[in-house]
């Protein structure tokens, strides 16, 4: 039996649309960092999250609040972590993942093949995003 979907479209019509057709018992989840927090107050049960990676914490905390109808909590961490969800995808996931977690000092150097090593244009912009999200 299915009993849950991962909706990353991002299109909030769609969201509606299936939160609407869906019942308590069926799970929807987020797979867009972006449009997750919208999706968990409509009545998502949560998020399988990127930014959750490199901002754990915040992630399970905005989640949190979200699920239990705390908007506005919700909406300032998000706020927060709006850089991160954009920004981890300059250039194919995980490898702006990887570049993050270590310069937060939580994985050694390196990617394996056939991903490569995060643009040296990038270092700065994903930098300034897990500043925003107070990861650094």
């Amino acid at each position: 039996n299915i009993i849950g979907i991962k909706e990353a479209v991002g299109d909030t019509a769609r969201m509606r649309e299936l939160l609407t057709i869906s019942n308590e018992q069926f799970a929807i989840y987020s797979g867009d960092d972006l449009t997750s927090l919208e999706l968990m107050l409509l009545g998502g049960k949560g998020a399988i999250s990127v930014t959750a990676n490199v901002a754990p914490k915040a992630m399970h905390e905005m989640c949190q609040l979200a699920i239990a109808g705390d908007s506005a909590g919700a909406k300032a961490i998000n706020q927060r972590l709006m850089g991160l969800h954009q920004k981890l995808f300059v250039e194919a996931n995980p490898i702006p993942v990887k570049w993050a977690v270590h310069t937060m000092g939580l994985i050694p150097p390196g990617i394996r093949l056939p991903l490569t090593p995060l643009s040296e244009q990038y270092h700065e912009v994903v930098k300034q995003a897990m500043i925003q999200a107070q990861v650094l």
